[in-house]
């Protein structure tokens, strides 16, 4: 016996149910955007920028730390980018800088 004359086709009905579904959100979210073109934005787009004050939205993360300090200690632009690319190739260059011989005591059992 043949079991092919049992199965449901697939495709078809998934494949053009999902393209109308795009199709649906693509519209309506381009009816959106053009009807209420601030609905999706930030209201922090629009505050006056100040230097000194670091926005609410920038949280800093414990690993930009260092970054942060010589950022901020260093009042010059320039320096302070100077300071910080240095000291990222410092942080590099360390693993190519050990040239010792003497392995440690896991290699060298009692």
């Amino acid at each position: 016996t043949n079991s092919d004359t049992d199965k449901i086709p697939f495709h078809p009905y998934h494949s053009y149910k999902d393209t109308l579904m795009l199709s649906i959100f693509i519209s309506l979210m381009l009816i959106t955007i053009s009807l209420a073109p601030n609905i999706f934005n930030d209201p922090e787009n629009f505050s006056k920028a100040n230097p000194m004050v670091t926005p609410q939205h920038i949280k800093p993360e414990w690993y930009f730390l260092f970054a942060y300090g010589i950022l901020r200690s260093i009042p010059n632009k320039l320096g302070g980018t100077l300071a910080l690319i240095l000291s990222v190739s410092i942080l590099i260059s360390m693993p190519f800088t050990h040239t010792s011989y003497t392995r440690s005591m896991t290699f060298r059992p009692l």
